[in-house]
């Protein structure tokens, strides 16, 4: 039976891919590479900038270099394989690879989630406490809550891997997806998944709502501060604070709630991977340039990068 398994279900699946026309594969594999090395440049770019200048090691930019390199690593998951496929005109991504990808695309979706919510905290505490600002986001709070943020996202990836890997998938192997999702592969089993199915909602309620909702009880409480004293200058400060933050989570949330809150008269599937490529790679794409135009220290980190470095030439 096990070899029967190995041979029927778990050699190797078959990603459909996008659902693009073939003569429009070459336009779309330049635009997705130029996507990723935006990303990938960009998101260095924060880290490098970071890293380099005194005056950004402070809890909120530690958060982001994290947040960063999340999302290089988020869309290094898929990114690759899809264009690899593209170019070689291949399908085919093994059992090994595929329950790989599902881990790791689950681990650093989740880890973003906990980063942002981080983030969020570490605003409401900038805002509504400011005098204690020092003491209650002190280094070690913000490494205890990185730490955090990845056992959970790890713990969380895990059991869904550990529950994907017992089934069985002999009613075919073509998923229709441009990289192993898991609700896809669920779709796809011939196995009972109702244990899979179970742990995803509540397991998602853990890493995409409880987060959510602590995002947005803290923007609640940013909000509630600033309506104490309002003024012209309170209200500037506050979104030059958290503008950029709350920038980067609607585009989040925003594809999550597109994805499975939103009815769709179009296909199913293909609503499933144009949504799918929008937080893959658009997002994490699209995060250093909201860090980066809407904020003051990172363009001032920016001028003196470059500055020294015309300097020294």
């Amino acid at each position: 039976m096990k070899s029967t398994r190995n041979q029927s279900s778990a050699s190797e699946f078959i990603l459909l891919g996008l659902p693009i026309q073939p003569e429009e594969q070459g336009m779309y594999y330049a635009l997705f590479l130029a996507t990723y090395l935006t990303t990938v440049l960009g998101n260095l770019l924060i880290i490098l900038l970071i890293r380099l200048d005194s005056h950004l090691h402070t809890p909120m930019y530690f958060f982001l270099s994290h947040l960063a390199f999340t999302d290089i690593s988020f869309s290094s998951v898929t990114a690759p394989k899809m264009l690899m496929n593209m170019l070689i005109h291949s399908q085919s991504i093994s059992y090994a690879g595929c329950i790989s990808q599902v881990y790791f695309f689950l681990f650093f979706a989740d880890l973003d989630s906990f980063l942002l919510t981080s983030m969020a905290y570490d605003r409401y505490v900038a805002i509504c406490h400011p005098l204690h600002y020092t003491r209650i986001m002190s280094q070690s709070i913000c490494i205890l809550l990185v730490i955090e943020s990845w056992f959970l996202s790890f713990a969380g990836a895990l059991v869904h891997t550990i529950l994907l890997a017992r089934l069985s998938f002999f009613r075919g192997n073509t998923v229709h997806h441009f990289f192993c999702d898991l609700s896809a592969l669920i779709k796809l089993s011939s196995s009972d998944t109702s244990i899979n199915e179970l742990v995803i909602l509540v397991v998602g309620s853990l890493v995409i709502t409880v987060p959510f909702v602590c995002i947005l009880v803290s923007y609640g409480r940013i909000g509630a501060t600033i309506l104490k004293t309002p003024s012209i200058k309170g209200i500037c400060k506050a979104l030059s604070t958290c503008g950029s933050h709350l920038s980067v989570v609607s585009l989040y949330y925003g594809a999550i709630i597109g994805l499975y809150f939103v009815p769709s008269s179009n296909d199913t599937n293909d609503k499933d991977v144009i949504v799918a490529v929008m937080y893959t790679m658009v997002t994490p794409m699209l995060n250093p340039f909201i860090y980066s135009l809407r904020n003051r220290d990172m363009k001032g980190a920016l001028r003196n990068m470059l500055a020294r470095a015309t300097s020294s030439m």
